[in-house]
């Protein structure tokens, strides 16, 4: 089947999501330098990630078939502080201990770049029960938090850390599907239609 957008994304999640919802896709790779600009707000950031990686996404895919381009990107955020993918297991249980029996929120901005740039973002709020240092080193082992911001996926076993969740299961995920529904629908995608 022909894909109907690029994916500028790596994240294999954001792949199944989008085949979840039936909208064929084709995965190109970009290296954006990820870095919060100094006293840039989580949102703003995770909207300019979004759309730094549609872009880059754009100017990989200048020489081939013109598809819509997606790009998205997705922050834990905890008080004012962005917390990202954990470098190692001390980084990752110092992020457990901080989420350990607070509500935090998780923020993905979504892009889309065909004639026009698009966003939009979700905002979700993630309430962990308390976790034990024990628990919070034994995830570290089972090796689901490497690659994951905040040091966790709710997709996997990190579902048995979140005591509530008011907002999207998908954007927490890493890919919001209704407001990317929304951005596809603007550039004639039509997610139903697609199954």
């Amino acid at each position: 089947m022909q894909p109907q957008i690029y994916l500028a994304s790596n994240s294999p999640r954001r792949r199944e999501l989008l085949t979840q919802i039936g909208v064929h896709h084709t995965v190109i790779g970009v290296d954006v330098d990820e870095t919060p600009l100094p006293g840039e707000a989580p949102a703003e950031y995770v909207i300019r990630m979004a759309l730094t990686k549609a872009r880059a996404g754009v100017k990989r895919c200048e020489s081939v078939a013109h598809l819509p381009v997606l790009g998205a990107d997705t922050a834990v955020v905890a008080g004012q502080q962005i917390l990202g993918k954990p470098k190692d297991q001390d980084e990752a249980i110092a992020m457990m201990e901080r989420l350990s029996d607070t509500t935090h929120k998780v923020l993905t901005g979504v892009a889309v770049i065909d004639q026009h740039e698009e966003t939009r973002l979700s905002v979700s709020h993630v309430r962990f029960r308390p976790v034990s240092r024990l628990e919070a080193i034994a995830y570290w082992q089972s090796g689901e938090p490497a690659d994951k911001a905040g040091g966790y996926g709710i997709q996997g076993v990190g579902a048995l850390f979140i005591a509530k969740l008011e907002g999207s299961f998908s954007g927490v995920m890493g890919l919001p599907l209704f407001e990317t529904a929304e951005l596809l629908q603007r550039v004639g995608i039509q997610p139903l239609e697609c199954r």
